[in-house]
């Protein structure tokens, strides 16, 4: 398990806040009487901005003060998309984020609500002698491949075919993957999935996988310091935290043919065919969409919260750290690799919100 960490915020007294979001505002405060942190726990691939969201959280809630209580807090514990949602059984867990969508039916099931919090890629990150970030291309079939398996070095015929301006080394290739349950692995097997008919049959798409070939390491930090530390070694992961690491990365063939790179503009374009439906909980899918500048390992990292049989003050609190995450935590989300959802998007959350709130109050 990785490491627990906490992140301290408050919320946000300050004026400026236009439209709906404005008006609803208010209505999710919890009174401080409550005196505990927002709890939550769930995915690597979003921890960065939750922690980000968490300090503008605190400090907006203190408006320039010298106190602070746990009400203005939040604790979130990286265990990974899977982990995350199986603690929600625990009462004291207020959400959990998760890079894989839940479906409306089993939401239902359990009285919880889903909704997306923020977008992002996952990145091929290598370690290769002379390969500058986004200049060596890959593609699904290629990827199922190398991890199946069946192709073992980067001289290999099927790479340098896609690759014939760059130099290629005779070299093993090293695949890293994630051993515990993790979202980030299933957006990136998903992708294989869709480019792969070979790679669906046998493993699918899920955030555990029985990796055939190569080393298995547990979180995103372990994998990161794998693929740094490994000669020919390729991994998957978020594309801000392969940024932070300074590791090459490949561009990837989209369902258009174009080998386009991982980043926001490939993000936006994938999510912007995507249809949001709030009825449906908002539970859609970003990998290999139609476009020619998609990229096609996107997703979207959601937030399930409970309702049924919850205090409406807990699921408040979370709709509030929430709401200031869109209004002030957009230029955070951008500066750490990731997508703010757009305004529209937002609104249509807050409504979202709303309407359940009514719903849970009757």
């Amino acid at each position: 398990m990785e490491r627990f960490f906490r992140q301290v915020h408050r919320v946000t007294t300050t004026a400026g806040f236009t439209g709906l979001v404005a008006v609803v505002g208010s209505l999710f405060i919890a009174p401080a009487a409550m005196a505990e942190p927002i709890r939550g726990a769930g995915s690597t691939f979003a921890a960065p901005i939750i922690a980000k969201w968490a300090e503008i959280y605190e400090k907006a809630r203190m408006d320039d003060g010298d106190f602070s209580s746990p009400d203005w807090t939040v604790d979130y514990e990286l265990v990974g998309s899977l982990a995350g949602l199986m603690r929600l059984d625990q009462p004291e867990l207020d959400f959990a984020a998760t890079d894989v969508p839940v479906s409306h039916d089993e939401l239902l099931k359990h009285g919880r609500q889903q909704f997306p919090i923020v977008l992002g890629s996952v990145a091929i990150a290598v370690n290769l002698d002379g390969i500058d970030k986004g200049r060596i291309n890959l593609t699904g079939p290629l990827l199922a491949n190398i991890y199946l398996g069946k192709i073992q070095s980067w001289a290999d015929p099927a790479i340098k075919a896609i690759n014939p301006e760059i130099s290629l080394p005779d070299q093993k290739i090293s695949p890293v993957s994630r051993k515990d349950g993790s979202g980030t692995t299933f957006m990136f097997t998903e992708f294989l999935s869709s480019a792969s008919p070979e790679w669906k049959a046998a493993h699918g798409a899920d955030t555990l996988i029985a990796w055939p070939v190569g080393t298995s390491v547990e979180g995103t930090g372990d994998l990161i310091r794998a693929v740094q530390a490994t000669k020919g070694a390729i991994a998957y992961a978020d594309f801000g935290q392969v940024e932070r690491a300074n590791l090459p990365y490949g561009a990837v063939q989209n369902k258009s043919g174009q080998f386009v790179k991982p980043g926001p503009d490939g993000v936006r374009a994938a999510a912007s065919t995507a249809s949001w439906d709030e009825a449906k909980d908002f539970s859609v899918s970003l990998a290999d969409q139609p476009g020619e500048a998609a990229y096609p390992i996107s997703g979207a990292t959601f937030a399930v919260v409970p309702i049924t049989g919850q205090a409406p003050n807990r699921y408040r609190r979370v709709h509030d750290f929430f709401r200031l995450a869109f209004e002030a935590g957009s230029k955070d989300a951008e500066a750490l690799g990731y997508v703010p959802l757009p305004p529209q998007l937002v609104s249509q959350i807050v409504k979202y919100w709303l309407k359940q709130d009514a719903s849970a109050s009757q």
